[in-house]
């Protein structure tokens, strides 16, 4: 008697053992958010890793964010535009991973100004935010292309974003360094990409941050000849470490600005 008691205490046991096993399989931990950056050189240079001393933004955005409740990942790619990074497949490699409560901030303009099909690049954009469309043949991808306008590639990342549940966040081009008169020369106001992304903005309801006055008010405070030997190296799109850093402090600046974007709970 006393053996079939054991006997049927220990199955009991190992059923209950079986159960709990099961639930803790069955109970699956949420997935952290992950906030995404797409865009140009200016928030990624090259593979990231300071070649030349030269950084983008991207580079100094996690350390301003609790990372062990969202993950920050920086998937820009130098030389991109907003239709490249597209026709070229880095959007839909990066739209594969987006999920629901993600967040997503893409800063495109400063290569949406080139040719549409010269032999090195071919990676310009119609200018503006309307539907004209132009068809042309690639000679870099030899294949005929129809080409939109940046506003239409714009909508593209928004429209696949909020159908996927997450955030999107549009930014400016940050402003080149280029003066006149001891100003800031590399503001983008009227009939430029950044008019552009902040109509883009208001058409679709979507968080702006309006970058390229930011710093460029900072620029005018700070003047050119600081600018021009601290922020940037040898060209007058690409920061120097220093620049990168400032640029990233504007970005988490207008991140901060949107009470109602939940974005803001992650950051430290």
């Amino acid at each position: 008697m006393k053996n079939l008691m054991r006997k049927n205490a220990g199955l009991s046991l190992l059923l209950i053992g079986m159960i709990l096993l099961s639930s803790f399989m069955l109970i699956k931990p949420a997935d952290k958010p992950t906030f995404y950056l797409i865009g140009d050189s200016t928030v990624k240079n090259g593979k990231g890793k300071g070649d030349g001393g030269l950084w983008g933004w991207g580079n100094y955005i996690a350390p301003y964010f609790d990372t062990t409740r969202i993950s920050v990942e920086n998937d820009a790619l130098g030389g991109s535009s907003s239709r490249t990074f597209q026709t070229l497949g880095l959007w839909d490699k990066v739209l594969a991973k987006v999920k629901p409560g993600d967040f997503v901030i893409m800063q495109f303009g400063h290569n949406d100004a080139g040719a549409l099909d010269d032999t090195a690049r071919a990676r310009g954009t119609i200018k503006g935010i309307g539907n004209e469309q132009q068809e042309i043949y690639n000679p870099k991808r030899k294949i005929q292309e129809v080409v939109h306008t940046y506003g239409w590639y714009m909508r593209k990342y928004i429209t696949d974003i909020k159908a996927k549940g997450a955030t999107p966040i549009i930014c400016s081009p940050i402003p080149r360094n280029v003066w006149k008169d001891g100003k800031s020369a590399g503001r983008n106001d009227d009939n430029s990409y950044g008019q552009w992304a902040r109509e883009l903005g208001e058409q679709t309801g979507t968080y702006f941050v309006d970058l390229n006055k930011m710093i460029a008010d900072d620029y005018d405070e700070e003047g050119e000849a600081k600018v021009k030997s601290v922020y940037f190296g040898t060209d007058a799109t690409h920061t120097l470490e220093p620049g990168a850093q400032l640029n990233a402090k504007f970005v988490i600046q207008g991140i901060r600005s949107f009470n109602k974007l939940v974005l803001n709970k992650y950051l430290k």
